[in-house]
């Protein structure tokens, strides 16, 4: 299994357009990006694409225009499923699966596009191209929202997706003895968002669980670029 980081900003990315920050002059300076935050999953030749961001066309022809066999959608924020419709007369449209409730917020807004859906209940394991897949509730008031759990024989790998650090015990239990943990890490640690981990409650979620790896990922323009543990658009993780 194979993991890449195709985003790893927040709604509105960074750079932000029109601000002169000092994240964003780097960005501007270094052409230094972070696209919205989405992940490629690869395995046994097929391409799992977890949330459809609205940099999407940018984003696939960056990594290599992969064919898109399956898309997994966390939750329906427009920066989380909105890109979905850069398939049209691209590829044939790629099966989605999601939770109930997000599926079917999000296809009613793809109503000109046919495509096959599944409904993923939260906590019940499914199977797709080699890799067991486990949605999970997080909390990111108000939008209903699951993290994603990725499971093969040598591996184990979860994405928290958007969320505060009030995660349900029972979505924790699932995450141990992880390769790798994905955390939304929206804002420095002296900033507190009610709907998102800033770095600190992250880190220390990250902590408490004890991954071999973690990466923050959906950091907003005011995360500084330099922080441990920061994921960057581009990053690859390969597991055997």
């Amino acid at each position: 299994m194979k993991i890449t980081l195709l985003g790893t900003g927040d709604a509105i990315g960074t750079p932000k357009v029109g601000c002169d920050c000092p994240q964003c002059t780097h960005a501007k300076n270094t052409g230094a990006m972070r696209l919205r935050t989405s992940l490629l999953v690869e395995n046994a030749g097929k391409h799992i694409l977890i949330d459809s961001s609205p940099d999407l066309r940018q984003q696939l022809l960056l990594y290599g225009s992969p064919h898109i066999d399956a898309v997994i959608w966390t939750h329906g924020h427009y920066d989380h499923f909105i890109g979905f419709g850069e398939f049209y007369r691209v590829q044939k449209i790629p099966p989605v699966f999601a939770a109930p409730p997000v599926l079917n917020y999000c296809t009613d807004l793809f109503r000109f596009l046919t495509f096959d859906k599944g409904e993923i209940p939260p906590y019940e394991p499914f199977d797709i191209f080699g890799i067991t897949i486990t949605l999970f509730m997080v909390k990111h008031p108000p939008a209903f929202t699951c993290g994603i759990l990725f499971e093969t024989d040598e591996s184990r790998v979860a994405f928290t997706s958007d969320t505060n650090i009030d995660i349900p015990q029972k979505s924790l239990d699932l995450l141990t003895n992880l390769d790798l943990l994905l955390l939304d890490a929206f804002v420095p640690s002296d900033i507190t968002i009610r709907k998102h981990m800033n770095y600190l409650d992250a880190c220390t979620l990250a902590m408490n669980l004890s991954p071999k790896e973690y990466r923050c990922v959906h950091q907003s323009h005011l995360i500084p670029w330099d922080l441990p543990h920061l994921g960057n658009d581009g990053d690859t993780f390969e597991f055997k």
